[in-house]
């Protein structure tokens, strides 16, 4: 095979449109179709190889460049046109329908079925649909037809959401729905959609879509209010199973974009925190495991409480007996999804130290060790517990002693036994045990007496990211040669 070098550049070549640009977000190498073709229609003309030669030639030329050839048709132009595609004659039929500036009852239909079609075609696994959708503008030509249907047409709503959701995946996705203004569009459209249940959860699912790792498009939909529109819908869909919402919630209270110094998403959980979302999160809570929506409200809730005072109001309004008594059934249920994201959000309360105390009242320590029981096959709901127990420890010898008196010391010893190789609940126990001993010294002789020494030098020496934390325990369980 005749194998040929290119030069990489970052300006347009006008003369053979073959540009390869450095993705923004990324250090990734992209290239147009029209690039694509051209090097193909090069290697054919000037090096004298046949089609199937000069494509592969082509593809293999650029994934050694490191340009990223996803949302490319990887065709032979002039043998197979890249306008065969099922996924660009999809897109083509959609901007036909889309240069009307009206739909009538006739289009609507079609238009839905033409969703479909492509979001058919971009779900195929393996197919690569979705990325050439979005290379070709069908996110823009989705969001400018999503625009012109009637709040009323919910199934073509519905449609139009899903295909969307599916062309958002990346950083260049994300910003090329907030060029075309798409946040404004679907917050009008869930504000107008009259309590329809499926129009929401589509369309929450693209705000979550759009919000991930975009500080720009979290920015956006928070000045279009949509915090109050989230709390609005979520007061009065308690017992209906629909996950976006929460979903939204979480995307966007977490600080997940990389070019930004200082993310906003603090401030935004306080807003959440003021207008009361923290409540209207607590009813699936307070379903308990009936509650369909119950380890996605816990997710949400976690990211709301981000401080002190939004902490306390959770407890203020039974969120502790809410959250402990749902940590009790799971374990009875034997449901792990569950007990993992209700100690998950027990960790993020007991941050405050008013709620330490209550949880310790409540008999918190006795409840969590008999959780690790129901659970002790499972490193994962194991590490969450321990969790919960370090910071219930932290600076309080008393809870320390209480701790120990339930069982966490045992827990640990057996957990760290039995699970070698789940290193981040090793590191967990090594933190739990510190917490325990350096403010108690009963805590330390008992510790010592069960054996915990050796378990935390085993764990030292074969896990590289726990060595820290277990020099830590070593050394405040009061032995000289911790770092040996």
């Amino acid at each position: 095979m005749k194998i040929r070098t290119i030069e990489l550049t970052f300006h347009t070549l006008s003369h053979l449109h073959s540009t390869i640009t450095m993705a923004p977000s990324k250090n990734v190498r992209t290239i147009s179709q029209e690039a694509f073709d051209g090097l193909i229609k090069e290697n054919m003309d000037d090096l004298d190889m046949d089609p199937t030669e000069a494509l592969q030639d082509a593809i293999e030329t650029l994934t050694l460049q490191g340009v990223d050839l996803s949302g490319i048709v990887t065709c032979i132009p002039g043998v197979t046109n890249a306008n065969e595609n099922p996924i660009i004659q999809s897109l083509d039929r959609l901007r036909e329908l889309n240069s009307t500036t009206q739909f009538d009852n006739k289009d609507i239909d079609e238009v839905a079925e033409s969703l479909d079609t492509f979001y058919d075609l971009c779900s195929t696994e393996g197919s690569g649909n979705a990325s050439i959708g979005t290379r070709n503008e069908g996110l823009d030509l989705v969001i400018s037809i999503c625009s012109k249907i009637p709040v009323q047409c919910e199934g073509t709503l519905v449609s139009a959401f899903k295909a969307m959701a599916l062309l958002i995946y990346d950083i260049q996705s994300t910003e090329a729905f907030r060029r075309c203004g798409g946040p404004k569009i679907i917050v009008d459209i869930l504000t107008d959609s009259c309590q329809n249940i499926n129009i929401w959860s589509s369309g929450f699912a693209v705000v979550a879509a759009a919000a991930t790792g975009n500080e720009l498009v979290k920015e956006a939909f928070m000045e279009l209010k949509i915090d109050e529109l989230l709390f609005k819908i979520l007061r009065g869909i308690t017992k209906t199973s629909i996950q976006s919402p929460y979903n939204a919630i979480r995307v966007l209270l977490t600080p997940d974009d990389g070019r930004v110094v200082a993310s906003q998403v603090y401030g935004y959980a306080r807003r959440f925190g003021k207008i009361g979302m923290a409540e209207a999160l607590m009813g699936p809570l307070r379903e308990g495991l009936r509650s369909p929506n119950l380890v996605s409200a816990s997710i949400a809730l976690k990211s709301v409480a981000v401080n002190d005072e939004i902490c306390k109001s959770i407890a203020d309004n039974g969120g502790i007996d809410v959250v402990l008594q749902c940590i009790d059934d799971s374990g009875v249920q034997n449901n792990d999804t569950a007990a993992r994201a209700c100690c998950s959000l027990l960790s993020k309360l007991a941050g405050s130290d008013a709620n330490k105390s209550s949880i310790v009242q409540r008999g918190g320590m006795d409840r969590l060790v008999k959780l690790s029981s129901r659970f002790s096959e499972d490193s994962f709901v194991l590490q969450e517990i321990m969790s919960i127990v370090c910071i219930l420890s932290l600076r309080s010898p008393d809870n320390a002693a209480r701790a120990i008196e339930a069982g966490a010391g045992d827990m640990a010893i057996q957990a760290m036994q039995k699970f070698q190789n789940a290193h981040q609940m090793q590191k967990q126990s090594c933190l739990m045990i510190r917490n325990l001993a350096v403010r108690n010294a009963e805590n330390r002789t008992i510790l010592l007496g069960n054996g915990i020494e050796k378990i935390i030098r085993r764990a030292k020496e074969n896990n590289e990211g726990c060595r820290a934390a277990a020099a830590d325990a070593l050394r405040d369980l009061g032995l000289d040669n911790y770092n040996s």
